[in-house]
């Protein structure tokens, strides 16, 4: 506490209404006293105005650092109390291990470049700066770590040298004596770990500013784990590389497959000898018992003949072991046989079902159980959206609905009366007139019409190409009640026009309910 406070405080002190009975009330008086304390911390913060930077920072012996403390108004001094030592700074000089740094004392600025950092200096580092009035200096203060090496780190972990698959791992790294505290991280070879990892534990080191971290994790073990190294790493700004301490994780599991379902050997050849290869994962190494027809063979060993054999599972590392029977000679028999082989140990077993064939490898993709169901079901689910477009577009459903209304409208359906309207409503014939007089009201009406009918009528499915007269009698003949009708589109005689690309004709049907004909164009 500095002299402003303690006389803030004695002026209370001394007064007869806060401190009347002192003995009696101790504990009043205490939390009189605190919360003053607390108001002369905020007068004094008030009274500094000091803007400092960094506020705090981290370094090793030996680097250089850089405090800069500024005020809104013009100073005629600059003062600096790094580690016990008070250094007054004057612009243009740069002699020593603590110098002037910053804009010039007019524009407000005390900083200080702190060069070749030692031990001791570890701890606040202050600025002094004269007050813009009155007669009180105004400081700022930041914190500067400098760094020191933790100890090496520690592994404690459970002494058992194994653990079996699904046990429940637990450890916990301990680094101690850093300044500032060290950062932990832990890996399982090259992996790092982030499950299970808990939230570091910081302490300080009674009678000292060094500081102890440690951090715990929980890992389920897997059969992956066995003969990995966990590693804990300690890193630190005081340490050129990291630290670990180590112990590689043992761990038990069953046998286990590494393909699914029967498994085929091809490319073996009658009269010749032959080998079935299966690959497992074990620990510890596995048991290899064979069945070949009624024959029950443990390996190693062969049968009373010699001709097959069970081989010792030959371990090709990390936990893989080769399962093989060899056969002296295989015959046609041994290729329609079908081979089992069980394999265990302590905690488990694993059975496999095994052919041989003379044929080779089938080239391309293989593919599993699951890949073939879900190419099925993709064909499946494209053939029924396919079924049901289709659908929809035939019956005017769903997104197609009300398309064959629009397409009638267009086309200019005939009314249920029988007349026949396009674009203007005029009717093409009369319901009750013979076949000449229709045929003649509609050829005078659809030459007024013009190009209307050419727009309307679609091209692609009723224009009716030119005949020659004996085809036109012949389907006047077969077809009685049809009358063809000759479009004149309108006066082509100009000669900035050119002429129709071709004649329209109209096929007009009568059907034979009374009052309505069906238009055919």
């Amino acid at each position: 506490m500095n002299s402003f406070e303690d006389n803030l405080l004695e002026l209370i002190r001394s007064h007869p209404t806060l401190y009347r009975n002192k003995d009696k009330k101790h504990k009043s008086l205490i939390l009189k006293e605190n919360c003053w304390k607390e108001i002369a911390k905020s007068l004094n913060k008030k009274r500094q105005n000091v803007e400092i930077t960094p506020i705090k920072a981290v370094r090793r012996i030996g680097d250089e650092l850089i405090v800069l403390c500024k005020v809104p108004y013009q100073i005629d001094s600059c003062r600096m109390i790094v580690g016990t030592t008070s250094y007054r700074l004057i612009p243009g000089n740069q002699e020593g291990d603590v110098v002037y740094s910053g804009q010039g004392l007019t524009t407000g600025e005390c900083g200080a470049h702190i060069k070749n950092i030692r031990e001791d200096w570890n701890g606040n580092v202050t600025c002094v700066l004269p007050p813009q009035s009155s007669n009180i200096e105004v400081t700022g203060t930041m914190r500067l770590l400098v760094a020191r090496a933790p100890g090496d780190p520690h592994l404690i972990s459970p002494p058992q040298p194994q653990f079996k698959e699904e046990d429940i791992f637990s450890a916990q790294c301990v680094v101690p004596n850093g300044r500032p505290a060290a950062k932990i991280l832990w890996f399982l070879d090259d992996e790092q770990l982030l499950e299970g990892v808990h939230q570091p534990v910081v302490t300080d080191e009674p009678g000292s500013d060094l500081q102890t971290v440690s951090q715990n994790i929980t890992r389920t073990i897997r059969a992956d784990d066995n003969n990995r190294m966990l590693a804990c790493r300690a890193e630190h700004e005081a340490l050129d590389q990291p630290r670990e301490a180590k112990r590689q994780l043992i761990v038990h599991y069953p046998p286990k497959r590494l393909e699914s379902g029967p498994i085929t050997v091809f490319g073996l050849k009658l009269g010749a000898e032959g080998k079935l290869n299966v690959t497992v994962r074990s620990n510890p190494p596995p048991t290899a018992v064979w069945m070949v027809g009624d024959i029950r063979i443990t390996a190693p060993h062969s049968t009373d003949n010699g001709a097959i054999t069970a081989l010792e599972p030959l371990h090709l590392g990390n936990g893989h072991y080769n399962v093989s029977l060899h056969l002296a000679r295989i015959t046609k028999e041994d290729v329609e046989r079908t081979y089992y082989l069980q394999v265990f140990n302590d905690l488990g077993r694993e059975e496999f079902t095994l052919r041989m064939s003379t044929m080779d490898e089938p080239a391309g993709v293989e593919l599993d159980t699951g890949a073939i169901v879900g190419i099925v079901v993709a064909v499946l689910v494209l053939l029924i959206a396919v079924f049901l477009g289709v659908f929809a577009f035939a019956t005017d459903r769903w997104c197609f609905a009300g398309r064959g209304r629009e397409l009638a409208k267009n086309s200019g359906e005939s009314t249920p009366a029988g007349d026949v309207f396009i674009e203007s409503g005029l009717p093409l014939s009369s319901p009750t007139s013979d076949t000449e007089s229709a045929a003649g009201a509609g050829r005078s009406r659809l030459a007024a019409l013009g190009a209307r009918v050419r727009a309307v009528i679609p091209r692609a499915k009723d224009r009716v190409q030119a005949t020659d007269a004996h085809d036109a009698e012949s389907q006047s003949e077969e077809k009685k009640g049809v009358i063809y009708a000759e479009l004149a589109l309108g006066d082509q005689t100009s000669a900035d026009k050119p002429p129709p690309p071709s004649t329209e004709y109209a096929e007009i049907v009568y059907t034979d309910q009374p009052g309505q004909k069906e238009v055919k164009e």
